[in-house]
């Protein structure tokens, strides 16, 4: 029987002392209509919670763990540090050779800056864009996410393109005005903003592939487009990787499809599972940062050693034995499994799979921005994920997130997974 009984109880507690009980929204699993699991540890491609249910993880941190749980060579590398010291607030020789690590594997990053979380990095990114281009307005789409800073947390307002608003009670309108939402995929609407704001754009940013309104590719040469366009606008395009930065493959999303951003944002996989972020691109941009150039940006905890001796470990261990290629083939493999399993229970669906990287989305149509993921059935994934639980499976508590493979997951999880869903899937 699947009890949850010391999860009721820390999850009553912890609204006592935290707002909503959790450190991060969707940790509340108010979008599957239940309450969240406490975890008490993980090992390879699992979870085990504070009532000793063991689940088969598709979260994985939401996606910095690569290679599964407690993976032991992090391990190693990491209790040896801890042994030198937790943070010196100083330079070490470990954020040097993370941020060689990094420009080696990423043509368009000659030089970086790293930080301590996603949001760190866009918000950086995006100051530093408006002070090489002397701009203000920036362009993003509806459904990517970039962080939780002002600039990112608007929404249409009832002018369409003329405008935006907030969508978060303490976000200045003088803020949301500069951000121009857009819908991913659609290269018409990139025309009619850079038209509409002529002189006036800084910067394109974009998840190259979106990964938090589900996954949703780039169509089209969609990506070549937004380059084209912003250089020809004098504009800089950025990618947001903190998602597909070394998810999928050395390179990121930009390795894919063969186009070179102005700047890039990482995050996740280059801390090996502890806060770290970076943001890098060309020297002539990079080099206006502080202390080199006026603009400023900084971090108590900034390459801390700690966080960087877990990066380091998990890119030397992508570059020396890359699982590209293997997780590819399980998650394609899987995928294709579960959308036959839907076809033959007659269940609604389309499944949006990119490297080791997936969404399955109860709707009809093919999906590519935002407004077709929202025709998805949100009453039909409450349901398939408390089922997924209860049986055994831990997958992301939205419709509009990406699960994640792990080189931790074996022919024998996947087999374990088709056979619950395939179990779910026939009372659906």
């Amino acid at each position: 029987m699947h009890n949850l009984e010391k999860s009721k109880e820390l999850y009553s507690k912890a609204k006592k002392y935290i707002p909503g009980g959790v450190n991060s929204p969707v940790r509340a699993f108010k979008a599957v209509g239940c309450d969240p699991v406490f975890i008490k540890k993980g090992k390879r491609a699992y979870l085990y919670d504070e009532d000793s249910n063991k689940y088969l993880d598709y979260v994985c941190s939401w996606g910095p763990l690569i290679f599964g749980h407690a993976n032991k060579k992090i391990i190693k590398a990491v209790e040896k540090s801890l042994r030198n010291g937790f943070t010196y607030g100083a330079p070490t020789q470990l954020e040097v050779e993370l941020a060689q690590l990094i420009t080696n594997c990423i043509p368009s990053i000659e030089k970086i800056r790293l930080v301590s979380s996603g949001t760190e990095a866009t918000m950086s990114a995006i100051r530093l864009a408006r002070a090489y281009t002397k701009k203000d307005k920036i362009i993003k789409f509806k459904g990517c996410y970039h962080g939780h800073a002002d600039s990112f947390l608007v929404q249409m307002g009832s002018g369409g393109l003329t405008f935006s608003m907030p969508n978060s009670p303490g976000v200045l309108e003088d803020v949301a005005k500069n951000t121009i939402l857009a819908n991913f995929n659609n290269k018409e609407d990139i025309k009619d903003i850079f038209n509409r704001f002529k002189g006036q754009i800084c910067a394109v940013i974009v998840e190259p592939v979106a990964g938090n309104m589900g996954v949703v590719k780039p169509e089209n040469d969609f990506l070549n487009f937004l380059s084209e366009i912003a250089h020809e606008n004098d504009s800089l395009l950025i990618f947001d990787e903190v998602i597909t930065g070394f998810r999928l493959g050395l390179a990121g999303a930009q390795g894919i499809y063969k186009v070179e951003p102005d700047i890039t944002t990482l995050g996740k996989i280059i801390g090996g599972g502890f806060p770290l972020a970076a943001f890098g691109g060309k020297s002539k941009i990079m080099d206006m940062l502080s202390p080199e150039g006026p603009v400023y940006q900084a971090g108590t905890l900034s390459g801390n050693p700690i966080a960087c001796t877990a990066g380091i470990t998990t890119i030397k261990m992508l570059i020396e034995d890359p699982p590209y290629d293997r997780l590819e083939k399980i998650t394609k493999y899987l995928t294709e499994e579960i959308q036959k399993i839907f076809k033959k229970y007659s269940i609604s669906s389309y499944i949006s799979q990119c490297g080791s990287m997936f969404t399955p989305f109860f709707c009809n149509d093919k999906v590519i921005d935002l407004d077709s993921a929202l025709k998805s059935d949100i009453y039909i994934y409450s349901k398939f994920f408390q089922e997924l639980l209860k049986r055994g499976i831990y997958p992301p508590a939205s419709q509009f997130e990406s699960w994640f493979v792990s080189t931790a997951h074996s022919e024998k999880d996947i087999d374990f997974t088709l056979r619950v869903i395939e179990n779910v899937a026939k009372n659906l």
